[in-house]
């Protein structure tokens, strides 16, 4: 069986080529059962949680996420979260991989914006707004570059020190990116904003998002997070990576849906609409976009195939 290291399954995962293996699973025939939560009571500390996302493509590859999350781990000086991927052929059952579940999480998160926004933002935005400076930073920032023409990164994070940081990183890596301490004057001359941040408050003011903005919400994925106001979900036409998991895990869809800024129809179509043009997508030069995403099954499944394939040289 083969086994990816985190690196490894970096280098294995290319965004031009995750991005076409992601497109081609949203419009393929993928089964996703609802992902299954278990939770592990840890004596004396914070309960832990044992995730499992399993996808399946008939007759190809099946595939399982596992997840355990430790929330008291800091206290460890450990990661809170533990993850791997199990591929195994869909037509033996044979297991072929074992890959590291926290790289192909994060490319796979990445490169499913990077996706949506190749179907919502301007084509041509040239300037970008990071917020949040956890792992995804990066990687949403390489993923972003791929389907647009971006020029200028503004990073900007609660802790300047981070943003500085994260700034210096993507800067080594060749990008003309920039900490920024203003977030409002950063969100308002933006062609595309992307946050991954665990806020429990909106970071991005609908009043502040000009015309032509593209807006894509990757972190605050627990109902009681949220990225956004109420008055960027009313400015902005609303889409969700899919329908069953926004709807009920993201504070920027479950919170407005509650409250009645935001009815279901308002959500106009999901990423499988996009990619197989039942939604055209952005529809002026003047619209504003918002795309919800909270992670689903069939992105991990299209990422560890596309990593066994290209460290194999062939599929099964």
């Amino acid at each position: 069986m083969l086994l990816l290291s985190a690196e490894e399954t970096r280098e294995a995962l290319a965004f031009p080529a995750l991005i076409l293996a992601l497109d081609a699973m949203f419009r393929g025939s993928c089964v996703t059962p609802v992902r299954h939560h278990h939770t592990m009571e840890v004596p004396g500390e914070a309960a832990a949680t044992l995730l499992l996302m399993p996808a399946w493509v008939p007759g190809a590859y099946s595939g399982v996420k596992l997840l355990n999350l430790f929330p008291d781990n800091h206290q460890r000086q450990l990661p809170t979260i533990f993850g791997q991927y199990l591929l195994s052929s869909a037509k033996t059952g044979e297991m072929l991989a074992l890959i590291d579940g926290g790289e192909l999480t994060a490319r796979r998160t990445a490169g499913t914006s990077a996706l949506a926004a190749d179907k919502l933002a301007r084509a041509d935005a040239h300037t970008m707004l990071m917020v949040g400076t956890g792992r995804l930073s990066l990687n949403l920032i390489e993923a972003h570059a791929v389907t647009r023409p971006l020029e200028r990164f503004f990073i900007w994070g609660r802790d300047p020190d981070k943003a500085k940081a994260i700034a210096a990183e993507a800067q080594a890596a060749g990008f003309n990116a920039t900490q920024v301490t203003d977030l409002k004057a950063a969100a308002e001359t933006a062609d595309l904003i992307s946050c991954a941040t665990l806020s429990s408050e909106p970071l991005i003011k609908g009043e502040w998002l000009k015309p032509g903005a593209h807006v894509d919400l990757v972190g605050a994925f627990k109902p009681s997070m949220r990225e956004s106001d109420d008055e960027a979900v009313r400015r902005a036409s609303v889409f969700v990576d899919t329908h069953a998991g926004a709807r009920t895990e993201g504070g920027d869809i479950v919170q407005p849906l509650a409250s009645g800024v935001l009815k279901p129809d308002d959500i106009l179509a999901d990423l499988a609409d996009l990619v197989t043009g039942r939604h055209p997508g952005r529809s002026s030069p003047q619209e504003i976009t918002l795309f919800k995403s909270v992670g689903a099954a069939l992105e991990d499944l299209a990422g560890a195939i596309l990593a066994f394939e290209t460290v194999n040289g062939h599929a099964t």
